[in-house]
């Protein structure tokens, strides 16, 4: 269920989670993921209870330990503030990302505020909000040549005779040869070297995890070279649902009132303001 990958990993907790933007660097947009007519009123749950939420550290910006130890990231501060805007009382803990649907099963918490797949499979088993985030693909374009890549025109001739970066076996390079198969594909085996082929002049673009590529032209590692352009793409046959919180399958009132607490979290502003802390550089 991992969705990150060990060299993404390391690019991730080098990353500064609360820089502004880099010089040139797109604005971040505000995804939305709530259709306007799902509902947004407060579910009642039994009174008394405390929702246990498990989470692992390793996941920077979705989920890590602070300085002092304390479990922080998008998700993290995105269920406590839905807790508050629920109504119910929480605890949030920390274990290795690998116990955690296990340790839910287990009853030794209530909910998972993770980067766990929501798929059907899942959902057969558990109960889920509907998605609250998603990992779009995204084009990366060195900054001089970015201009040349329309957000609106990524066809077949926009990359006839481009050499796009991928990592090799992945959605992205599948995506890539279905979509755009007159395209030059160049894979590598780590989105690391696929970064620096893109840095060093030796593809024309990078196509990968948007998540990804946003922390990256965004920190030190890309060195200002590069910039996203187009997308995002987010076909779910390719890059999954997204995530959300989980519950025990006995807890589908739960998951109701934490999807109606987090659209109205959308409604106020306070996904975007929590969003906009651990993306400086949206991968949307």
């Amino acid at each position: 269920m991992r969705l990150l990958l060990p060299a993404l990993l390391l690019l991730l907790l080098a990353a500064p989670a609360a820089a502004q933007p880099a010089s040139g660097l797109p604005e971040p947009v505000i995804p939305n993921f709530w259709d306007p007519r799902s509902p947004r009123e407060p579910v009642s749950v039994p009174p008394g209870r405390t929702v246990r939420f498990l989470t692992s550290g390793d996941f920077p910006p979705l989920h890590f330990l602070g300085a002092d130890g304390t479990p922080t990231g998008f998700v993290v501060e995105l269920a406590r503030e839905a807790c508050l805007e629920a109504g119910l009382a929480c605890t949030i803990q920390a274990r290795p990302f690998e116990t955690l649907v296990p340790a839910l099963d287990a009853a030794e918490g209530d909910a998972l505020a993770a980067a766990i797949r929501l798929t059907a499979d899942l959902r057969a088993e558990h109960a889920a909000t509907r998605p609250f985030f998603r990992f779009p693909a995204r084009f990366a374009a060195p900054r001089a040549a970015a201009a040349g890549f329309a957000p609106d025109a990524m066809d077949e001739a926009a990359l006839a005779d481009a050499r796009v970066a991928v990592v090799a076996g992945t959605a992205h390079e599948a995506y890539v040869a279905t979509f755009w198969p007159g395209a030059t594909r160049v894979p590598f085996e780590s989105l690391s070297a696929a970064q620096d082929a893109l840095r060093e002049g030796e593809t024309d673009l990078l196509f990968a995890d948007g998540t990804a590529l946003a922390l990256w032209v965004g920190g030190r590692a890309s060195e200002e070279c590069c910039t996203l352009v187009s997308g995002p793409f987010l076909d779910a046959r390719f890059f999954g649902e997204g995530i959300g919180f989980v519950f025990r399958p006995g807890d589908a009132l739960l998951a109701d009132a934490f999807d109606a607490a987090l659209a109205r979290l959308w409604e106020d502003g306070t996904y975007a303001e929590i969003y906009l802390r651990f993306f400086p550089v949206g991968p949307f």
